[in-house]
């Protein structure tokens, strides 16, 4: 199977939550209403600076899937 690079994701025992899954390396999901995140995969020895550059296009990324994601129920 293959998945998409991002999954949209909601819990109804937290309904203020939206969440969305990165299913690539690092693979993690966030809470797009504080944009916690949580990693899954190991990242010991990953250069840092790199990581977090990735991760912030990461999260922008995400968002933007979101957003595109509720265009489309709109319409």
């Amino acid at each position: 199977m293959e998945l998409p690079r991002f999954i949209l994701a909601d819990n109804t025992d937290c309904p203020e939550d939206i969440f969305v899954i990165h299913t690539e390396f690092p693979r993690f999901i966030i809470n797009l209403k504080d944009d916690e995140i949580e990693l899954w995969d190991d990242l010991e020895g990953a250069d840092e600076e790199e990581l977090s550059m990735q991760v912030a296009q990461f999260i922008e990324e995400a968002s933007e899937f979101y957003d595109e994601e509720m265009n489309k129920y709109s319409e």
